[in-house]
């Protein structure tokens, strides 16, 4: 078992190495053709910004296939399926209408019916959903339409859900990494585990996955030196869908039950039996946070007469701009919730019979909704470990001087306030926007609705 998890791991740091060495020379190559758009009223940004990063990615992809072809556990992958082979064919196209889209900005029905395609390209050659294990039903078998369509959907909704929280530097990489983490423990866990090699390729999905976000995420993180676009987030977004796909609706559930082991109680061999039905959850909870906030953003633009697919300031992540949190703390508020319900999943799944878990996650949550509550909160490190954590969290300490004439200024300040001759200007709160349009909504320009007083 030891060999290859070596293996995967070499996989998952060729794919990083690759995709991180090919981002500054991409960075390059966007600026002189031209793929860095001015600044918007509705973008967090602050200088014109290059994208294009989906080629880095690519790449990445590329160079992790490759190597896990050569190498002597993983290569058995690519002999027995034809998934690989699938994977990339559908990436390739998806990939070139996001280059594409990041260069000219293609309509929306373009890149719709791209995405379509794609997913039919990954279908045709065996990347397809054949059965559904339902509880209380037992494995369903579907045909080859009802197959199709559900893949096809799936896919498109997978691109869009990651599209849609790529609003912030480092946000869509991070979140997609943090899901393909937790699904390839899963993954592997069924492969290895229970010894279905039908699972084997979402393993692979998911190593390579983590490894084109991990060497991506230095260049993007805040503030970003690049960003990934139409072509990195759709991508992500599919590699994503497709081990999806693989895990559920091409491990027969049958294999998997006889694996288990179900002697002892009724109440035993329910537990036994979850990691069968896992497999309709894990694809639910790596995209929910993406699910959700797709979800929001249809019901808020339809509610208002707009198209589902016009961008806006509405996402969840700009919420947490709106409320006072900064940058960062909201990219790692996403990340807390992302990974809470991904890995709580994956814990559960693995001792649904213990109330620890659910005890843990419980608490976890109250400390997320905390966080959420305290949007300008910001801890104070002890004086004897200052010299030993960030500037930010260190006692600031004023000259005498400075601090007189600061209380000499606000009774001034409050006298003139009496008179009501003065009027403050109030501090414009931190700016919200996001970095990219939609999955297949049009980049359209919206006019500056700044307000003194209120946020942007």
């Amino acid at each position: 078992m030891g060999q290859p998890v070596r293996e995967y791991l070499l996989t998952l740091c060729v794919t990083a190495a690759v995709t991180y060495l090919l981002t500054g020379p991409v960075r390059k190559f966007a600026i002189a053709a031209g793929a860095m758009p001015a600044i918007r009223a509705r973008d967090v940004h602050r200088e014109p910004t290059p994208r294009l990063g989906g080629i880095a990615m690519f790449g990445g992809l590329c160079a992790g296939l490759l190597v896990a072809d050569h190498l002597d556990s993983l290569n058995g992958v690519f002999e027995r399926s034809n998934e690989p082979r699938a994977l990339l064919s559908g990436a390739a196209l998806i990939w070139i209408i996001g280059v594409l889209d990041d260069k000219f900005e293609i309509d929306a029905l373009i890149k719709l019916g791209g995405q379509m395609i794609a997913a039919g390209v990954m279908v045709v050659q065996g990347l397809t959903i054949l059965w559904l294990p339902i509880p209380g039903v037992g494995a369903v078998s579907l045909t080859s339409w009802q197959g199709t369509l559900l893949t096809v959907a799936l896919v498109v909704i997978t691109i869009n859900a990651v599209n849609f929280v790529d609003g912030l530097d480092g946000l869509a990489a991070g979140m997609v990494c943090i899901a393909a983490a937790a699904f390839f423990m899963y993954a592997y866990r069924i492969w290895f585990g229970y010894g279905i090699e039908a699972a084997a390729p979402a393993t692979l999905f998911a190593a390579i996955l983590m490894g084109m976000c991990l060497g991506f995420l230095p260049h993007n993180m805040h503030p970003a030196r690049i960003f990934m676009g139409d072509s990195g987030s759709m991508l992500i977004g599919l590699v994503l869908a497709a081990g999806a796909i693989s895990i559920t609706g091409q491990v027969d559930p049958d294999a998997l039950r006889m694996n288990l082991s179900l002697s002892g109680s009724e109440r035993e061999a329910t537990h036994a039996m979850l990691p069968v039905f896992i497999p309709l959850l894990m694809p639910l909870t790596i995209i929910a946070i993406p699910m959700a906030d797709l979800v929001l953003a249809i019901v808020r633009r339809t509610w208002k007469g707009q198209s589902p697919f016009a961008a806006d300031r509405g996402h969840l992540h700009h919420r947490l701009l709106e409320i006072g949190h900064s940058h960062s703390r909201a990219v790692l508020i996403m990340y807390f919730w992302a990974a809470l319900i991904a890995f709580g999943t994956l814990a559960y799944s693995v001792h649904s019979a213990s109330m620890w878990i659910v005890f843990v996650i419980v608490a976890l949550s109250a400390v997320g909704l905390v966080l959420l509550l305290l949007p300008r909160f910001t801890p104070r490190a002890p004086r004897w470990a200052e010299a030993f954590v960030p500037p930010r969290y260190r006692r600031r300490t004023r000259p005498a001087g400075e601090t007189a004439a600061e209380e000499a200024g606000e009774e001034r300040d409050g006298e003139e306030g009496e008179d009501g001759e003065e009027e403050r200007t109030p501090v414009v709160a931190g700016v919200s926007g996001v970095n990219g349009a939609t999955a297949i909504g049009p980049r359209s320009r919206f006019p500056d609705r700044r307000k003194t007083g209120a946020s942007r």
